[in-house]
């Protein structure tokens, strides 16, 4: 395994005589301690003196023969995607689509036939593989409404059967909370009999509770920082806050692979752009130096902000931030960082308070921390947390605060219940286990795919687990050959991934026990060699098991 942090890694690269590769990271190379050169897949980088405990992370190249043959497929879709536009336009084949009637020719067209190509001809072929209707709590298991369609995936309809005790490897369910039984559900009950569902107003008129200054004060401490304000919806928390943050004559500098709310918020903002390489620490200080260095264009005055943007966990990725090496980069430019914790808040840390407790970090060197209620706490909604006078600025600048309703207090009594549960302010010891056992989970799925042969995406600690597919056959034959063997499972290909790099998206939880985890690894071998998916060119030989409640945090402390 390699043990790796790394800002500064180009001299140990040159002399090893290995050039970084994707993500500026090196490929099949290996570092413990100090650089050696080996046959792995693993990134690695030279500079430890960042980090206390190991980073690894993995991202194999994709297989030559495989890449021409999924751009082959590509082309072939193309080309007979074509051939039924024509088919359709000549009426020798029925059309499903939206189009512009008869009359209307003449007009500004309101469907951009172009713009509608892939959805007509390559995600309808697919598009039963999304959007199943779920009949029960999304837990560990869950029950699915199964439907059929007749016309090729135009329409479906319900067949009234229901598909029992799927296992569940899609849901963002990271601790577990997602059920309708325990504590969190009984106080959501209580509070929905006593108050209500809706508030009917903002928080600046008459829908402030004492229950939403109590769970901005349950953040606040949650994650050691001064101050914390709650908003109702996870995508309006950056794409409405950053935007107050930042404006004209201020520079963002954003991951490649940033969430589509911090892209809209980051354009909403009118402050210029620039985007650095996915978690590259040499493009990020690139850029950094640039920005101080000429200032901004035409005048070359200095930038009034530089805003960092950056995720905890990137979810079609599996990768964990470099946050040591971001928070060194913005101390040395005096830039400042807003961190999305979307993905990494509660299942990231030996405490579960993310990124910053991962790292073993101080939570005010980050200057705006963001993240949602809606996966490790089952909830719905955001928050923005970091000094008390941040806070009080966004109370009265940021849109999301201003005109959006209130939470609604069940969702909010969900959060502050699963979240003193994760602090062990309710008197147990659920929370602590729970993070510990996503832990374990994470690290046995992802280590029992790699001895499989599977080509896997990220941080070994990531819960978030990307297995490469490729080809676009394989995108819809692999979700629905799972579904037969009751796993419900995320498939993803393009425009949402590069065109080659399809995948299948595994969400561990501590919900899952060991036998449910084995049985999903046998189904996925199974379809794995059925679907010839196990591209990976690296064997990782299989390691003998170790107990299994064993803690994985205990284990990199020691």
């Amino acid at each position: 395994m390699t043990e790796s942090a790394g800002n500064k890694n180009e001299d140990c690269h040159a002399a090893n005589g290995v050039k970084p590769g994707r993500n500026g990271m090196v490929k099949n190379h290996h570092h413990h301690h100090q650089c050696q050169k080996q046959e792995e897949v693993y990134h690695a980088a030279c500079n430890g003196a960042l980090y206390s405990r190991p980073f690894i992370e993995s991202f194999e190249e994709t297989p030559m023969l495989v890449a021409v043959l999924t751009y082959m497929g590509y082309g072939i879709l193309t080309i007979f995607g074509y051939l039924r536009d024509f088919m359709r336009e000549w009426k020798i084949e029925k059309c499903h689509i939206a189009r512009e009637r008869e009359e209307q020719k003449d007009f500004v067209p309101l469907y951009q036939d172009f713009e509608n190509f892939y959805t007509r001809n390559l995600y309808m072929r697919i598009r039963d593989s999304w959007n199943r209707p779920i009949c029960s709590a999304p837990g560990a298991t869950f029950d699915l409404v199964e439907r059929s369609s007749n016309d090729y995936n135009w329409t479906f309809e319900y067949t009234g059967r229901v598909v029992k005790d799927v296992i569940n490897l899609g849901s963002y369910n990271y601790l577990g909370f997602a059920e309708n039984t325990g504590a969190c559900a009984t106080a959501a009950g209580e509070v929905t009999v006593k108050f209500g569902v809706g508030m009917a107003s903002t928080r600046q008129e008459m829908g402030n509770l004492d229950r939403h200054e109590e769970l901005e004060k349950l953040v606040a401490s949650f994650l050691g920082v001064e101050s914390a304000m709650a908003f109702g919806m996870g995508f309006a928390t950056n794409s409405m806050n950053i935007p107050a943050l930042a404006g004209k004559g201020c520079l963002i500098l954003s991951d490649e692979l940033n969430h589509a709310s911090l892209v809209l918020g980051a354009r909403l903002s009118t402050s210029t752009i620039r985007v650095f390489k996915h978690n590259n620490m040499q493009s990020l200080e690139k850029l950094l130096r640039d920005a101080i260095v000429h200032g901004q264009p035409r005048t070359h005055q200095p930038w009034k902000k530089i805003l960092i943007l950056v995720e905890g966990i990137y979810s079609m990725e599996g990768s964990i931030i470099r946050l040591p090496e971001v928070i060194a980069l913005k101390k040395k430019y005096k830039a400042y960082l807003y961190l999305d914790e979307a993905h990494s808040i509660g299942a990231l840390g030996p405490y579960g308070r993310g990124v910053v407790d991962y790292f073993g970090l101080d939570s005010k060197d980050v200057d705006v921390m963001m993240g949602t209620f809606t996966k490790s706490f089952c909830a719905a909604g955001g928050y923005i947390a970091g000094r008390k006078d941040l806070i009080d600025y966004l109370r009265t600048h940021s849109h999301s605060a201003i005109y959006a309703t209130s939470m609604s207090l069940p969702v909010v009594e969900q959060i502050i219940t699963s979240m003193k549960c994760i602090m062990g302010k309710d008197g147990t010891t659920i929370g602590r286990s729970r993070i510990q056992r996503l832990a374990e989970n994470t690290v046995y799925f992802r280590r029992r795919l790699q001895e499989m042969g599977f080509i896997i995406y990220g941080n070994n600690d990531s819960p978030v687990v990307p297995m490469m597919l490729y080809m676009p056959a394989k995108i819809g034959a692999f979700g629905r050959e799972m579904l037969k063997r009751n796993i419900g499972v995320v498939v993803v290909g393009f425009p949402a991934t590069p065109i080659i790099e399809s995948r299948a998206r595994f969400c561990i939880s501590a919900a899952h026990t060991k036998e449910m985890l084995d049985r999903a690894l046998d189904v996925i071998s199974e379809v794995g060699d059925l679907l010839q998916l196990k591209y990976s060119q690296h064997k990782v030989l299989p390691s003998l098991d170790r107990p299994f409640d064993e803690t994985t945090y205990e284990e990199n402390e020691e």
